[in-house]
């Protein structure tokens, strides 16, 4: 059963080289990063606009301060090397 469709969007000339350009810098097609933003979209039901690029999302945030409430209670591990993480996972 196939399960894809079409999407017709319209949009300046200029605007789909330069995001076809930047899909290509990370390496995927503009269709891969179209859907992305789409499953997004829907997961979060929100539209995020920012010039600030280095802004996380609401979802980082909460690992973030969750992270670092963590490692005010003392409750962090490691450093670790290699092996000693490796075994580390294993034990969890």
């Amino acid at each position: 059963m196939n399960t894809k469709t079409i999407l017709n969007v319209k949009t300046d000339k200029k605007l789909k080289k330069a995001a076809q350009e930047t899909a290509e810098e990370l390496g995927l097609p503009l269709s891969t990063a179209v859907n992305a933003f789409l499953k997004q979209f829907v997961r979060e039901k929100e539209i995020r606009l920012s010039a600030d690029k280095y802004r996380p999302t609401a979802y980082l945030d909460r690992i973030i301060r969750a992270a670092e409430n963590e490692f005010a209670r003392g409750q962090t591990n490691g450093p670790f090397t290699n092996k000693e993480l490796l075994a580390h996972l294993k034990r969890l």
